[in-house]
């Protein structure tokens, strides 16, 4: 429900990476050799977890930045002659196009240097875009109930949608969905009607990722459009169900904030169908379906993984209040999912 989703705080913009604070005066002519595209490190130069004893002053990384110097002068076109060369992706923005040759070039060089790690990633990303009551004029007390429950699994090796997860949900405050609502999300009241309510949802939805082995055998994390999913919508629509926070749901990815570090871009350009645009893509399916928005944001996080970013936790819902993870803390995969159980009456 991307309307409902402009007032969340944005997080501090990253230093500037250690590579690239030097434009470089003559650049070194790239690699000619064949294309040996893994994601395996991290761009934000905090981050310590591929190599915690990085040592900037190595000659590599003044290769590096003497070549970031000089993609930094390169046009559009001789960015997407040099991606096509490489056999990259020649879409998008033109700050796009640097960051994805920027991090091509990186890799090459870093991978001469030290082993690939896949330890910085996890293996699935559960993206959830949940579709909620509403009405007209999004007033700030509305109680808004999760009216549809999607999730997208993506496989981070293979880079494609492994499988989907959705159910409507039966709201219990307002049943009776708005003209509005209806309008936005393409949910019909004989939709919901004829659903279940949130907590047989819910543990449907915990028994489908438990069927994934996902906290179990594989590590994984969430990924959501911006902060209002986990830190207002579920949180919310768990107090209306009378149950406990679920604990697998505490951390998750802000793709949001991923985009705008990543390619260092205001918050105003972090919006689902901006990050669409710049990326060169058009959206695929139906604008506020939980399912077709949470298609959307996995394509967006497979094209920045694509492009070399990292994607790990960066915000947590602690004690009630929304926090911000740090990107160097450890890279840590959510729990398995357990169903909450119900709050005690007070």
């Amino acid at each position: 429900m991307e309307e409902q989703k402009e007032n969340v705080p944005q997080q501090e913009r990253p230093a500037e990476d250690e590579e690239e604070k030097a434009e470089g005066r003559g650049a070194l002519p790239f690699n000619q050799s064949k294309q040996r595209c893994r994601f395996d490190y991290q761009d934000d130069s905090k981050n310590k977890s591929m190599c915690s004893s990085s040592d900037f002053s190595d000659p590599v990384y003044k290769e590096i930045s003497l070549t970031n110097g000089h993609i930094n002068r390169m046009s559009r076109d001789e960015l997407r002659a040099k991606l096509a060369e490489f056999k990259l992706d020649t879409r998008g923005v033109k700050d796009v196009l640097k960051k994805r040759l920027k991090n091509h070039y990186k890799k090459e060089k870093l991978m001469h240097k030290q082993p690939a790690s896949a330890d910085n990633y996890y293996d699935y990303i559960c993206v959830i875009d949940f579709e909620a009551t509403c009405e007209e004029g999004n007033q700030p007390e509305f109680p808004h109930e999760i009216i549809e429950f999607p999730i997208v699994l993506l496989n981070t090796r293979t880079l494609e949608i492994e499988d989907t997860f959705q159910q409507y949900v039966k709201p219990e405050i307002n049943p009776q969905l708005s003209d509005f609502c209806i309008n936005l999300t393409g949910i019909s009241q004989d939709l919901v009607d004829k659903a279940v309510e949130f907590p047989n949802v819910l543990q449907n939805a915990v028994d489908w990722m438990k069927q994934k082995e996902l906290g179990s055998r594989y590590s994984y994390s969430i990924l959501t459009d911006g902060s209002w999913d986990m830190s207002k919508f579920l949180n919310i629509q768990c107090r209306i169900s009378r149950l406990k926070y679920p604990s697998f749901a505490k951390k998750w990815i802000n793709i949001r904030k991923s985009y705008g570090n990543f390619y260092k871009v205001p918050r105003s350009q972090t919006k689902l169908s901006t990050m669409l645009e710049k990326l060169g893509m058009d959206y695929d399916g139906r604008p506020h379906s939980g399912l077709d928005d949470s298609k959307n944001i996995a394509r967006i996080a497979i094209r920045m993984l694509q492009d070399g970013c990292e994607l790990r936790v960066n915000e947590k819902l602690h004690g009630g209040l929304l926090l911000t993870v740090s990107s160097s803390a450890p890279l840590e995969g959510a729990p398995a999912p357990q169903m909450p159980s119900c709050q005690r009456e007070q």
